[in-house]
């Protein structure tokens, strides 16, 4: 038994029960509502992976959850919880929006220029949170959700003024074509469009959704923040000052410097995150009646994957794939496709208490002992 509470205690194991109590939950609330679990996990996989299209779709939706998740990751490794993520994302909107419809420059130039405007976004609106937090102790829980709140009605007023309004519609223009994803300036290219058009695959993968590469950026930011964290000096201290305040400052770490400039990076992530939204899928911002949870869905993405930047990539491919799927259990058999929700929020409640798996082990460990 104490060989089992040890394994339970590691994070893949944790992860692993988590998914299965999150599934058994969802299996039991369809039992007790008439739907057959079966069908519908049998559903739910099929809506993933019975075709190209589906998959890529997949790939697609996970893309700003996992830069969303990598924000929160990384806030959380300086001990702080960045519930501003979802702000840093709608503000890496507007400003990719605004320079996407006023500049005009060679498709490469546009391109990086949206990217690193809608980076520089999500730096300077972390960066407000974590001066709060460094310079006057305001919680940044506080400052992030007031934050997400001027951003939400920050993107409505940027799609109401006349510049960049389109008529007739709840949205602004469209980004000139040159800062968009290049895998849509291929499709949309004449000799694009003839290759996809003979091609089954490229018809199924790229001419019917939305396919960019959003999900390599994505992945070499993982990457890159593992790299950062775990091989460099800058990540030594942005940990320790994670790890314990206290120690850093007595080792001449400054925990203020440390605490704006985890924000700061953390704000990137997220605004990036925005930004490939614009130039890879929507193109364009529009009046929004409710957050689009990108920056939410991060935080369940960041406490599923156990605050590791590469656990980030798997654990936002599984919801986003739960997240699509999941729109064809209520289509084929009727079931609400909020089974999902309680399916995701339970997954993230059992990893949330996570130590509770190696004390019941423990206990029905002395349990058996005592028997025998």
């Amino acid at each position: 038994m104490e060989r089992l509470a040890k394994i339970c205690k590691k994070q893949i194991t944790v992860t692993i029960l988590a998914i299965l109590c999150g599934f058994l939950v969802a299996a039991v609330i369809l039992a007790c509502t008439g739907y057959s679990p079966a069908d519908a996990f049998a559903i739910l996989g099929e809506g993933i992976f019975s075709k190209p299209k589906y998959i890529v779709n997949v790939i697609v939706k996970a893309t700003p959850i996992i830069l969303t998740g990598l924000s929160v990751v990384f806030a959380f490794k300086v001990g702080l919880f960045n519930i501003g993520a979802e702000g840093e994302y709608i503000v890496g909107t507007i400003v990719a929006v605004i320079i996407g419809i006023t500049c005009d420059f060679p498709p490469v130039i546009e391109f990086l220029l949206i990217l690193a405007g809608g980076m520089l976004a999500g730096a300077l609106y972390g960066a407000i949170i974590g001066f709060l937090k460094a310079k006057f102790g305001i919680h940044e829980v506080i400052t992030g959700i007031m934050l997400n709140w001027i951003a939400f009605y920050a993107a409505n007023f940027v799609v109401t003024l006349d510049r960049f309004h389109q008529p007739d519609s709840s949205s602004t223009y469209e980004i000139n074509e040159s800062g968009m994803d290049l895998i849509y300036r291929f499709k949309m290219s004449e000799s694009g469009r003839e290759a996809v058009k003979n091609s089954p695959l490229l018809l199924e993968t790229v001419g019917k959704t939305d396919l960019n590469i959003g999900i390599l950026i994505a992945v070499a930011a993982a990457i890159l923040i593992w790299v950062i964290l775990r091989k460099t000096t800058k990540g030594f201290a942005l940990r320790t000052v994670g790890f314990n305040k206290e120690a850093a400052e007595c080792a001449g770490i400054s925990v203020q410097k440390n605490v704006i400039h985890a924000m700061m990076i953390s704000g990137a992530l997220a605004g990036l995150s925005g930004a490939l939204m614009i130039t890879g899928v929507s193109h364009k911002i529009m009046t929004l009646a409710a957050t689009e949870n990108y920056g939410f869905n991060g935080l369940s993405v960041a406490m599923l994957a156990g605050n590791s930047p590469i656990g980030a990539i798997f654990a936002g491919l599984l919801f986003a794939g739960l997240f699509y799927g999941g729109g064809s259990i209520q289509s084929t058999i009727g079931a609400p496709s909020e089974i999902i929700n309680i399916m995701v929020g339970t997954i993230v409640f059992f990893v949330a208490i996570a130590g509770l798996f190696p004390m019941i082990v423990e206990k029905l460990g002395k349990k058996v002992a005592k028997r025998g």
